[in-house]
Parts: C-alpha cells; structure tokens; sequence
C-alpha cells in the first residue's frame, strides 16, 4: 500500500484528498500546511488523517510519494532537497492538472445528466407515444404515451429484442429493410386502434442504425377532426347571437334543446348551464309559449312577446330569430328584456331627483366651525335635534349661522334624501305669502295659474321646511301657521278640503320673541309649538376662540373665490379682529375679510393689519350729512335727530351692499319688508 503525504491544504490539496481518500490501495500518512485553519485541515481532521504545520517529521514514516499541493517553487526544491532518495515528489502542476480534470468530469457529468433528464422530459411530455430501438434491435427508447396506448411497463422492455417483447411490432423489418412506413393503421393487442409511421434512423454514413415508431389513438383523431367541424359551426352560430343582441341570451339547437347561454340570462332568470344545456327549450318558462319551438316551426322570428321566465317568474320581453348557417336551420337565439329594469331605472331616477334634493340643503354639522363652549353646546343640541322629527327653534342674532344649522340638521336626519325649502319670511309679502306656503287652487284670485299650485308645504313634504326670519310673520299668517303645526294639514287658498303633510319643521329668528309676546307682536301659543328644541347660537363676540378658526376657513374659502393664495392672518392683525366686538357677526367677519383680500396685492399671502378695514370707527362711521346735522342743528327735537342718523346709516350699508336690499337688511339686522317700510317712511330713494 502506498503511504502519502500530502503538503499543502488549500483548494488542491482538498481536492486530492477527496480524490484519494476513497482508493484502498492508498494510506494518506498526513496532511500538511503552514496555515492551520486551511480547508483541507478540517478535512483531513474529519477523515481521522493525522495533520499539522511542518512536513519534515514525516519524512521518515516510509513516505513513498509526497504530493506537493502548494504551488510554490521554493516549498517544492525545499522537499526536493530534504525527501529521503526512495520517496517520490510530485509538483503542484499534477495537482493542477488533477483539478482541472476533476473539474471537467464534473461539468460534463452534469451536462450528460442535465441533456439525459431533458431528453426524458421531452419524450414523456409528448402526446404522441415513441418506442426506438437500436441497431441491433433493442428497445432504447419507450416513452410513457407508449406505455398508457399498450398498456406495458417501460422496465419490462427497455434493452429488450423489441420483437420478442412488443407484440405486432414491425420495428425490425424496418430496420432490416431501412424503408418507412407512414401513416399504418394497425390494431394492438389490447383492441385498441393506432395510426403509426415508423421511420429508419440514417448516420451520416448511410449506415441504419436504429428505427423509430410514433403512434396515436386514431379514435383521438377522429375527435379531433369532429372537433374542428363544431367549432366552424359554432364560430357562425356565435356571430350571429353577438349581431343579435348584448342582453341576456337563450341559443337552442334545431330540436329545441339548450344550446347556450350567457351569464346575463343567468342572472335574468336565476338558471344556470346545467339547469338549461340539452334540456328542452320549455324548461325555463313560467308562463306562456315557447317562442324557441314556435320559430323552429316557421323559421321566422317572433318580437316584442311578454312572458314569464326563470325561477322568480319575472316578466320579460322576448325577441327571438332562427339562426341560419349556410341556409340550414341551426337553431334560434332568443334576446330577453326584463321589464324590471324599467322599475329600476325609475328608482334611479328618483335617487337622482332626492340626491338633487339633498344638494339644496348645501352644509354639514362638519362645515360648522366652533370650538368654544357655547358653539359646542349649539352643535350638539342641533345634533339631537336631528335625531328626531321635533321641531326646532334656532335663535340668534343676525349673521350667526342659523340658516347653516338648519342646513345641517336637515342632512343629518332621516329625511336628509328628501326635499329641504327654505322660506324668508320677511321676505314675501303677506299678500303672496298664504299662496306661496299653502298654494291655491285654480280661480282662488285674479292671476292664478290653470291647474292651481302646490305651496312650499307640500313640495316639503317627507322633507324639511326651514321658515327664516319667523318673527316677522303678521299675527294673521301665525294662526294659520299655528295650525298647519297642531293639524299636520294644509289648505290651499281658495280650497275647503284639507291636505295632509309630513313636514318637519326648522325655524329661526333674531327677535326677541318673549318680548313680542308681552306686546301682542307673537302668539303665545304658536310660540310653545314652535319652541320644542330651542338652540340658541351665540353671537361672534361671545366666542372669540372660534374667530381664527373660523377666519382660516373662509379665507381658504375666498382662495377659490378671488384666485388667490392667501394663507395666514399676521398676529398684529388677528388680535385686532379679536379686539372688535362684531355687532354683524359671522357675516361681518366674511365681510372684513373679503374686503382685506381685495386690498392685498396679488404675491401677498398674509394679511396684514393694513389690509383690514378701520374696525374701531365701524359703529360710528356716519354719512357726511349727519355730521352736518349733528353740528347745525343740535337744537332739533330727538325725533328728527334720530331719523337722520337711520336715514344715513341705511343710506350707507346699502351702498356698501351695492344697493343689494336683501343683503342690506341682513347687515343692519332687520327684515327685508322693514327696510322697505324705513325706506319709504324716510323718503330714501328706492330707484
């Protein structure tokens, strides 16, 4: 037996180590390294091979061949130099050479298995079955069609004489006479019939050295043929349903059996394809004739015929057509219609028209801005409030947000998809205010349309009617008011039979209506019908915490409005809009604050003081011809002096409002018929 030292332990030496450590006839006496922790160390130490860092202790161990792996010349002269004459050496360029070898065996082993598993892969994914033989007539190949079409296992032939083991082959004559044969129907041995081409293999030589056969099921075939004729077929037939019609489609064959359908016929009628496919053409029907069997008859179509189908007998309208293919009669194609859609699109509709209704009542409570304790504790009444159908009295001083609070509560209630109107009070006069609310029949006055009107009442009704400015009302229309609340119930002008409503009811004013009361200006008890949930909402400048939240809203507000960018209030200029005492409230605080954007220039994003209005002088800014007044003529009687003063101060918010009369006695705080009676009592000019 051979002992062998080995020197050097890095990818060479392992790789020796590996190589020799499986040959009997060799002893590895050690293996050796000047680095300890080389690979081939712990190698060696798993092997139970002695290891260490010099080689000239095992000089004298009867060393016959000392392999040198480290690839360095002086490492190899030094053994040269130091090894017993008896002992070979052998350099690190065999160890090279035995790598490289080593490598190349690898790799090619790894391709002749990748080529062979790829070979196998191919010859049994194939649907076709392949038997080979060689040139001397053994089976090399017998692939796993082969084995299913034959009913024999691949093992029982391989290698075998293919006419001793594969009955009726002809595989052998073919390699005798090196001549094809192409497309031979033969019968095996199991019944089972094939369609066969058996070819020879030819080297470059000329030589044959081998044959091969591929084969197949000829019942396959004969399926596939069939196939490719249904598909022509049914490629017409569908063309022609997809002219017909995209709804829902019923195809029968030309006996009346269930051709197809499709998934909106499914839907339609609650069948599917198993409840339909080769079943009659009646199977369907709730109620009514066969239009399927009627055109099979006539070969004439049918249009526009009611019936009931499918499960829920829903009422639908058939078209149906006979389906040609070259002139022959195929089938037919029926084109359903449910009737219901028409339900459905009517219902859409009405969803639009209440979506319509919800967009008039324009604000959220998420639009109301207040963090202040007093606009909290309005919020969440009005929040109750909306929870249920009561009636709401919203009271306020002008500009405080009344009219956005009824807007809110009307969206959070269960009435939110239904009609919100909203009725000025003080806007309309008494004499067309009755008409307006109640409506009137035809011929109730002079001017009344044909037909009569339907009043804001009713046009409410499963709704919200929001009644502003209620304290102007004359006691007259507060009766009437008083009892549409008790009765539920209206009655047109002009009419004697009474219309039953469901109205919640929201209204609002600024007037002291206790006060009213003590003077006979309001009914009492109307007051008690409409004072069911009172929120009182407090005035701007009793919650100033809320003046910069709410100054940031509206400017983003005025953004969109004016094209701008302006996106802070400077501190110098909050604090003054916190100093000033806003007798208009959140209508003034919108007014300031568009006037300031109009006075900024266009690159400004911070408004400055400078940009405000003179807020300390607002309340006492007069027309000039009071201050004439109040230096020439102080000896007047008060009576006049004050109706200077209105006089100008009207004079003056209405040019501020552009002659806007709604908008001016919104800002002064009074009704619009009250401006209109100031204005003519003072003889202001109404042009």
């Amino acid at each position: 037996m051979l002992q062998v030292l080995i020197v050097g332990a890095g990818r060479g030496g392992s790789a020796l180590l590996q190589m020799m450590g499986k040959m009997e006839q060799i002893r590895i006496v050690a293996v050796v390294d000047r680095n300890a922790n080389a690979p081939g160390i712990a190698l060696a130490q798993s092997y139970g091979i002695e290891t260490g860092t010099d080689y000239l202790p095992y000089l004298n161990r009867d060393v016959n061949v000392i392999l040198e792996a480290t690839g360095d010349e002086e490492a190899y002269n030094e053994i040269l130099r130091k090894k017993p004459k008896h002992t070979v050496l052998i350099p690190g360029t065999f160890t090279s050479l035995v790598m490289r070898l080593i490598d190349e065996r690898e790799e090619l082993i790894g391709k002749l298995t990748y080529s062979q598993r790829e070979h196998e892969i191919m010859l049994n994914s194939t649907h076709d079955a392949i038997i080979a033989v060689n040139a001397v007539g053994n089976v090399t190949i017998f692939n796993r069609a082969a084995e299913r079409l034959m009913g024999i296992d691949a093992n029982a032939v391989l290698g075998s004489k293919a006419e001793d083991t594969i009955p009726n082959t002809r595989l052998h004559i073919v390699l005798e006479n090196g001549l094809p044969e192409l497309n031979q129907e033969q019968e095996l041995s199991n019944k089972t019939r094939i369609i066969t081409n058996r070819v020879p293999v030819i080297d470059e030589a000329g030589q044959v050295i081998g044959a091969v056969a591929i084969f197949r099921d000829i019942t396959e075939v004969m399926a596939l043929a069939e196939e490719v004729t249904d598909l022509k077929e049914l490629k017409s037939m569908l063309q022609a349903i997809i002219q017909s019609s995209d709804e829902a489609i019923s195809v029968v064959d030309a006996v009346g059996n269930g051709l197809l359908i499709n998934p909106a016929y499914t839907r339609l009628t609650g069948l599917t394809q198993e409840d339909v496919i080769g079943k009659p053409a009646t199977v369907d029907i709730s109620e009514g004739e066969s239009m399927h069997m009627q055109v099979l008859r006539t070969k004439k179509p049918v249009r526009g015929v009611p019936m009931k189908l499918g499960l829920q007998s829903r009422d639908v309208i058939v078209n149906v057509a006979p389906v040609m293919v070259d002139g022959e009669l195929k089938g037919s194609v029926g084109v359903i219609h449910d009737i219901s859609e028409f339900k459905t699109l009517t219902e859409e509709l009405e969803k639009a028209r209440r979506i319509i209704r919800k967009l008039e009542a324009k604000y959220t409570f998420e639009e109301i801005i207040g963090e202040s304790e007093p606009m909290k504790l309005a919020i969440e009444q009005a929040q109750k409030a909306a929870r249920t159908p009561a009636t709401v009295l919203l009271r306020g001083e002008s500009g405080t947000g009344k009219e956005l609070f009824a807007h809110a509560i009307h969206n959070a209630s269960k009435r939110r998809y239904n009609q919100f109107i909203r009725v000025n009070c003080a806007a309309i006069s008494e004499t067309l205010l009755e008409s307006e609310l109640f409506g009137y029949e035809e011929g109730a006055f002079t001017g009344a349309k044909r037909g009569g009107k339907r009043g804001l009442f009713e046009e409410a009704s499963g709704g919200t009617i929001f009644l502003d400015e209620i304290g102007e009302l004359s006691i007259g229309m507060q009766a009437k008011l008083l009892r549409v609340l008790q009765e539920r119930e209206i009655v047109r002008v002009g009419a004697t039979k009474a219309i039953p409503i469901d109205v919640r009811v929201i209204a609002a004013t600024h007037v002291n209506l206790e006060s009213a009361i003590q003077s006979g200006r309001f009914r009492e008890d109307l007051y008690y019908r409409l004072n069911v949930v009172p929120i009182h909402i407090p005035p701007l400048r009793q919650r100033q915490e809320d003046i910069k939240p709410l100054s940031l809203h509206l400017l983003r507000k005025y953004n969109l409005e004016y094209g701008r960018n302006v996106t802070d209030i400077s501190g110098e200029a909050m604090a003054e809009l916190l100093s000033y005492h806003w007798p208009g409230n959140v209508r003034e605080l919108e007014n300031v604050l568009g006037r300031a954007l109009i006075h900024m220039k266009i690159h400004e994003t911070v408004i400055l003081v400078s940009h405000l209005p003179t807020l300390e002088h607002k309340s006492s800014i007069a027309h000039p011809s009071t201050q004439q007044v109040s230096h020439n003529k102080d000896d007047r009687p008060l009576k006049d002096v004050l109706d200077d003063a209105e006089r100008n101060h009207i004079n003056r918010v209405l040019e501020q409002c552009q002659g806007n009369r709604t908008e001016a006695s919104k800002c002064l705080g009074i009704s619009l018929r009250n401006l209109y009676y100031k204005m003519e009592k003072l003889g202001i000019d109404q042009a």
